[in-house]
């Protein structure tokens, strides 16, 4: 059996905090506001990943109310979303993500962002596609106000 699902996350640029992306620190002026690490990219993978097994939504199962997610590397979100599918007999087979920045340039720094998830994930590079646009300057990713994800998620039993 094989199932997909959808992810989508945004969070907000400010000063002061590390800009975390696919799991791995981007040198930038501005990071993103969050209760964990705040990365967008992951959040909206686990989103997808959780929704295809039909677990609900990465809020439910790591909410921003707690102690225990306060700060979190989103690498161990990851992780145990990996898990938590798992436990209905589902393995990943494939990923495929889109980040939406004005800045900075993700193109160069994606095949790390590929690396860190497949070692997290415990998967072939290949199996994740991640890609990045602008919003040519509209909205508030055009104002770098903030940056948005979304991911599709297959899995299989």
């Amino acid at each position: 059996m094989i199932r997909v699902g959808m992810g989508y996350d945004v969070h907000q640029l400010v000063p002061g905090r590390e800009l975390w992306m696919g799991g791995i620190k981007l040198e930038h002026e501005l990071g993103l506001l969050g209760h964990s690490d705040a990365d967008v990219l992951i959040h909206a993978i686990c989103d997808a990943i959780l929704g295809a097994a039909n677990m609900r939504d990465i809020g439910y199962h790591f909410p921003d109310t707690s102690a225990e997610t306060e700060g979190m590397d989103s690498k161990i979100i990851l992780k145990k979303t990996i898990d938590l599918i798992a436990t209905k007999g589902y393995h990943l087979v494939n990923i495929d993500a889109t980040i939406c920045a004005e800045r900075p340039k993700m193109n160069p720094h994606i095949p790390a962002m590929q690396q860190c998830m497949a070692q997290v994930i415990g998967c072939d590079v290949d199996a994740i596609s991640i890609k990045a646009t602008t919003t040519e300057k509209l909205g508030f990713t055009g104002r770098q106000e903030g940056i948005s994800a979304y991911a599709v998620a297959l899995i299989s039993k």
